[in-house]
């Protein structure tokens, strides 16, 4: 299962990749619109919702890998020292 995590972290860091580099290149084809609507979701997703995203799946990734999400191993460890 530990195997499982730490691949599944590999694959949520680069899906984190994949989606920067999607809501970059889709967020400036918005902002060069001639449309303001257009051009105003293009910064907003910019802005705001890409870096959100991205930070999520490659944080959630790097837990993955570094085995946080054993929780009750962990807990138990502080309690113990």
């Amino acid at each position: 299962m530990q195997k499982l995590k730490k691949y599944f972290g590999v694959l949520w860091m680069l899906l984190g990749a994949y989606v920067a580099y999607y809501g970059v290149t889709n967020s400036w084809s918005k902002i060069s619109s001639a449309n303001l609507e257009d051009r105003v979701f293009g910064w907003v997703v910019l802005c705001v919702l890409v870096p959100i995203i991205v930070g999520g799946l490659i944080l959630f990734g790097k837990y993955a890998l570094d085995d946080e999400y054993n929780s009750l191993k962990s807990t138990n460890e502080k309690v113990n020292e």
